[in-house]
């Protein structure tokens, strides 16, 4: 069924070929003749949709999975009501049936890793018969680039703009309060993961380039199993790495760790630098991995270095969500996101 809809699609394709009227060159290199007038465009990954929120939301055919309910108001309102299309190609929440009836002009595939594109990679969107383009931004500092690609590619280039221009000066604000603090005065942190906390990372993951820009603070000295992370970890282990810093993922673990015993004597948790990490609406520090990592910069310097960076967070809040989501954040609404 899914092999005869991708047919259909490229005949209707092919039908409408004289509407393309742009020639691009996308991030990978690679020549693609688009539409000029796009009005319907979708990304098949996390990392491609979450900059699509950004960058142009009213351009969106349709969904990866539907957000959160309480997350919704911190969303730009024209992604209420859109289809959930899913992934694209083979795998078990492909939704070819859904891409069909979206009329989608153009696919926005993300490479958030450095590797070749291969033959297997492109034949798996050329049988849609959707013209596509590659972004590619494996680090933060490759973001900005990815950003103006985007911009212009869609035709919102003045928005883009002011996004890459943020995200360039929160690094350039971030990296020299760091550089200002001498190594050895550079917390020790332990990104905790799972419900337990003991699950975590290795320094070289990508799953952890926050502490890497923050001065390289990851405890967990390894190199990465596996792209997907969560290394299994003891609180023995945590217990000699003797943190000054937990940064976690759950709630869980954050609302128990003060009052677990077998937590009290970390000295983190002695020293109640335990911190959840935000994630309205969508993850300031990983999983996925997206632009709110500038945010989640500025939020971890803050939390490491407030007397070389001492931003009022519930400001910094409002202006990025306003610059990258177009929503205006009352105090209480950063707060909230803040987990204050």
């Amino acid at each position: 069924m899914a092999k005869k809809l991708f047919a259909v699609m490229a005949v209707l394709a092919t039908l409408v070929g004289q509407a393309y009227a742009r020639e691009v060159v996308d991030m990978v290199g690679r020549k693609v003749t688009i539409p000029d007038d796009l009005k319907r465009v979708y990304a098949p990954s996390p990392y491609g949709a979450y900059m699509m929120y950004a960058i142009a939301p009213d351009l969106m055919s349709g969904l990866m999975f539907l957000p959160k309910e309480s997350d919704k108001k911190f969303l730009p309102k024209t992604l209420q009501g859109l289809p959930v299309i899913g992934g694209v190609g083979a795998g078990p929440n492909a939704n070819p049936e859904m891409l069909l009836k979206t009329d989608t002009q153009l696919l926005i595939i993300w490479r958030a890793e450095a590797k070749p594109i291969t033959e297997q990679t492109t034949a798996l969107y050329d049988k849609t018969g959707i013209p596509y383009v590659f972004v590619s931004a494996t680090t933060l500092s490759e973001y900005p680039d990815a950003i103006r690609f985007l911009g212009k590619l869609l035709h919102r280039e003045e928005r883009a703009e002011k996004m890459a221009k943020m995200a360039e000066k929160i690094l350039a604000d971030t990296s020299a309060a760091v550089a200002r603090v001498p190594q050895a005065q550079k917390p020790k942190v332990y990104y905790a993961e799972g419900v337990d906390g003991l699950s975590t990372e290795c320094n070289d993951s990508i799953h952890v380039q926050l502490l890497m820009l923050d001065g390289d603070v990851d405890v967990h000295r390894c190199h990465t199993s596996s792209h997907m992370g969560l290394e299994k970890i003891s609180l023995e282990q945590v217990m000699q790495y003797s943190p000054d810093v937990i940064v976690a993922q759950e709630s869980m673990f954050t609302d128990k760790v003060y009052s677990d015993p077998a937590w009290r004597d970390v000295k983190a948790v002695k020293d109640h630098r335990v911190y959840l990490i935000p994630r309205t609406p969508l993850n300031w520090f990983d999983r996925p991995p997206s632009f709110m990592r500038f945010l989640g910069l500025e939020w971890l310097t803050n939390k490491l270095y407030p007397g070389q960076y001492p931003v009022d967070m519930i400001k910094e809040a409002q202006k990025f969500y306003s610059t990258f989501l177009g929503v205006e954040l009352s105090d209480s609404d950063a707060r909230e996101v803040l987990g204050q």
